[in-house]
């Protein structure tokens, strides 16, 4: 069974003027009931959830910082509907004996947002033990774990360059808030221009040699259907190859190349129009492509409640990552995921 890893990345030239900050690369950490996600302008995510598989309704509170000296917190909540329950018509937020007041609800999609002072009230209680409940007007109450919730904020205050400042989150200090990290702008990823088809493209598709060539250039663990063996995939035989052109002396080809219980995944190469091929592997995983870019996008389990997702774009001489992010935990909150926590963002111009 493949599962998709979540790691810290490194943009690959990006589109910038030469005066503008390198990139860095964005993170991800989850620790018990909370996991972050930081990307690469420095804005961070972290999300929440009830305890554990059984901790009782799913639910998920999300906060989000952007960089910079004086930067506020936004907070949202999403109560579990992956099941299909009867949202309550109005919802209240309590943090232990305290009583911060209704949020501000939409009872359509069962999604709320906090107000500045509930955003404080949450933050002073999650530097300490905390007992975070939702509570409808039906009488039905959600109930967030703040186990791992201060190591997840000291994580998005160490990536911020917030540590010791009076702006940090968890270990509070007399720096200036001028020295916390500046954000960074979002990098711009200009794609290629299509080039047309030739007529010999798609007889390469049929060729024994790139076939052999793909073979040569990918390990059987990455490209399965490559390599005769055992797995599902290898046993039906060689896999139909996709051939399209990406520019002048350059195509994209692509094949199936694994399949799991619930997830598959095809290859992309890029390769020389004619011999000798020398194939450059963009992945393994993809689900599809419109040639000039390719996704690839996972369950995390069978279930659906959570997914990883990765993006590249064709830049006339390559592929870069233009995308990376995950929908946070497997709890349940919702099909497809919760929320969008990213650790790679760009604008993608065609």
């Amino acid at each position: 069974m493949r599962l998709p890893v979540l790691l810290p990345l490194l943009l690959l030239a990006p589109l910038a003027p030469a005066h503008a900050a390198a990139p860095i690369a964005g993170v991800s950490f989850s620790h018990h009931d909370w996991t972050v996600a930081c990307d690469n302008t420095r804005t961070c995510r972290a999300a929440g959830y009830q305890a554990g598989e059984n901790g009782g309704e799913p639910v998920s509170i999300l906060l989000t910082r952007k960089a910079g000296p004086n930067q506020p917190v936004s907070a949202e909540v999403m109560l579990g509907q992956y099941d299909p329950i009867t949202l309550p018509g109005q919802l209240s937020l309590q943090i232990n004996d305290a009583k911060p007041g209704a949020l501000k609800y939409n009872a359509a999609d069962g999604t709320a947002e906090l107000s500045p002072a509930q955003v404080a009230a949450l933050l002073a209680s999650l530097a300490g033990n905390s007992r975070i409940v939702l509570r409808g007007n039906d009488g039905k109450q959600w109930t967030v774990s703040d186990r791992g919730a201060s190591a997840a904020l000291l994580k998005m205050d160490e990536f911020q360059g917030r540590l010791g400042t009076p702006g940090a989150l968890i270990r509070k200090g007399s720096k200036a808030e001028t020295t916390v990290l500046p954000a960074l702008p979002t990098p711009v990823i200009v794609l290629g221009k299509v080039v047309a088809a030739r007529p010999a493209d798609q007889a390469l598709a049929n060729s024994a040699a790139l076939r052999k060539a793909l073979a040569a250039a990918t390990p059987a663990d990455t490209c399965e259907a490559l390599h005769p063996g055992d797995s599902m995939i290898a046993n039906e035989g060689p896999q139909e190859i996709t051939v399209q052109r990406l520019s002048a002396d350059k195509l994209l080809v692509s094949q199936p190349c694994w399949r799991a219980a619930y997830n598959t995944g095809d290859g992309y190469w890029v390769v020389n129009d004619r011999a000798p091929y020398q194939p450059q592997l963009v992945t393994a995983s993809a689900v599809g492509d419109e040639l000039r870019t390719i996704e690839q996008g996972h369950k995390g389990r069978g279930l659906g409640d959570c997914w990883h997702s990765t993006s590249w774009g064709w830049t006339g001489s390559q592929f870069v990552k233009t995308a990376e992010s995950s929908s946070g935990l497997c709890r349940l909150v919702a099909a497809g995921g919760a929320w969008e926590m990213p650790t790679l963002v760009s604008k993608v111009v065609e």
